[in-house]
């Protein structure tokens, strides 16, 4: 079985690569460690995909050990892209099932979360879409909405299984006109966080344009007045508070990915 892993993965990847994805794919991607246990995991001899990628990285050296972790994170990206399926779903829940009370979490406390006006608020469209007029809440709550009960991954550890309902984000892209061959959507935000997504993840039957939560309209603790929900993301992939979307084929990186969490960030 290995042998024919191997041989469908050569297909894809070049030959310095694929032993590394072999491993990559059997551990279905290692979760993101922090800068200090990162070092510590390099300076033991282990490694993320394959130590060949870092033939010739003088692991005393700092900025030799993070160009090293910067060629891994990429390497994961690839990695995690060719895994991720369209059609592949993540697993849904009874609604006796959800955490209550779901856990807030953010880079700052929850009183430190942003205030929106949500009479006054307007999403704002850029990029590569027809339609870049601005969306008034009401007009958000008017389309066909879906709801949930999924499981939210954070990349310290833990979970929540919670209710998210709103607007499947595919049939939005579609509705303004967004350029679907476009390589990324990126996402700025009320509270300063910014992220972005791949194109295919964009389009994923279970990513929701999230304007309520368990039935209600979206808590400010949990993102008012809308968040990205993906199921198939780790909780930091997913932003909150969102103001501005843009489609485009510039990666704009994110706020926790610009210092050093993987991109794709799978769950």
């Amino acid at each position: 079985m290995k042998n024919i892993i191997k041989k469908s993965i050569v297909q894809i990847f070049s030959t310095s690569d694929s032993e590394a994805i072999v491993q990559e794919a059997k551990k279905q991607i290692i979760r993101e460690l922090d800068a200090p246990s990162r070092r510590l995991f390099l300076q033991r001899g282990l490694t993320l995909g394959g130590i060949a990628m870092l033939t010739g990285c003088d692991i005393s050296d700092n900025a030799s050990v993070e160009t090293a972790l910067g060629k891994i994170s990429g390497f994961n990206d690839r990695v995690q892209g060719w895994l991720f399926g369209s059609t592949r779903l993540a697993p849904v829940y009874p609604e006796s099932m959800m955490t209550r009370p779901f856990p807030f979490n953010a880079f700052y406390a929850e009183d430190d979360a942003p205030e929106v006006d949500g009479l006054a608020y307007r999403l704002k469209i850029a990029g590569l879409a027809l339609d870049k007029r601005e969306w008034s809440l009401p007009a958000l709550y008017k389309m066909a909405q879906v709801s949930q009960v999924t499981r939210h991954i954070c990349v310290e550890g833990w979970s929540a299984i919670g209710k998210w309902g709103g607007v499947p984000f595919g049939d939005f892209l579609r509705l303004i006109g967004a350029d679907l061959s476009a390589e990324y959507v990126s996402f700025k935000c009320a509270d300063e966080y910014y992220t972005s997504i791949d194109m295919a993840t964009a389009l994923h039957p279970q990513t929701l344009l999230a304007l309520t939560y368990d039935g209600e309209i979206l808590p400010r603790k949990y993102g008012f007045p809308m968040k990205l929900r993906m199921p198939t993301k780790l909780g930091y992939k997913n932003p909150k508070h969102i103001e501005v979307i843009e489609i485009t084929n510039k990666f704009t990186g994110g706020y926790w990915e610009d210092q050093g969490y993987n991109w794709f960030g799978g769950s």
